[in-house]
């Protein structure tokens, strides 16, 4: 299996022109290796595959019919190509929700932590409000993999291996949901957690991390 992310820096660029977000078609990032995937679920797979074309018809949407202010969120969100891991600590984090009921919407901020979870392997959580996730986080000849679970009050009912493999129907208690993408870190101070097709709301989440 081989996928090809819809990375910022490798498959689009969003710039400000004129008070306006343009899309920008760049190279394309690297590929995953089939041993990256060995521990996605087979339901899961699809979406990580198609990515870039989840990403591409969720970013059209929100460029154009997003409000002003929300669309500078997310193009302030995209900026900025991937560099070297080190995203341990705490953050402050921001849920954008493209498509689905809205083009775009923005979330207020919340608390999230990142904590080392072995070579190459970090743990996250987002602590605050109504919508959780927790997850891990791995290095991979590529962009880093996330997987995981979203969850509301009362969750999660497990983590992600312990989902049924082929069935995406929420579990309960929490409507624990699994949760598949990639995650960029732009700078010490600036990452971004990229979640194709999501199984609830939206067509494409981005969880945007600053400190």
């Amino acid at each position: 299996m081989r996928v090809r992310p819809a990375l910022l820096a490798a498959a689009v660029a969003l710039v400000p022109i004129a008070g306006q977000a343009q899309v920008r078609v760049r190279e394309a990032a690297p590929v995953l290796s089939h041993g990256a995937l060995q521990g996605i679920r087979p339901a899961d797979r699809g979406r990580l595959d198609s990515a870039d074309a989840a990403l591409g018809r969720a970013l059209a949407g929100a460029l154009a019919e997003g409000a002003p202010g929300d669309v500078a969120l997310l193009v302030e969100a995209m900026r900025g190509a991937p560099g070297p891991l080190d995203p341990a600590g705490d953050w402050s984090c921001r849920v954008l929700k493209l498509g689905g009921l809205l083009p775009l919407t923005v979330y207020a901020p919340f608390r999230c932590r990142i904590a080392p979870a072995g070579e190459g392997v970090w743990h996250l959580e987002k602590l605050s409000g109504s919508q959780r996730l927790s997850g891990t986080i791995a290095a991979a000849d590529g962009p880093a993999l996330y997987t995981g679970v979203g969850f509301v009050e009362g969750g999660p009912a497990t983590d992600y291996a312990g989902l049924p493999p082929d069935d995406q129907e929420p579990v309960e208690p929490g409507q624990t949901h699994a949760q598949v993408g990639f995650f960029e870190q732009v700078s010490p101070r600036s990452a971004r957690l990229l979640l194709p097709s999501p199984i609830l709301e939206s067509r494409f989440d981005i969880l945007w991390l600053t400190r």
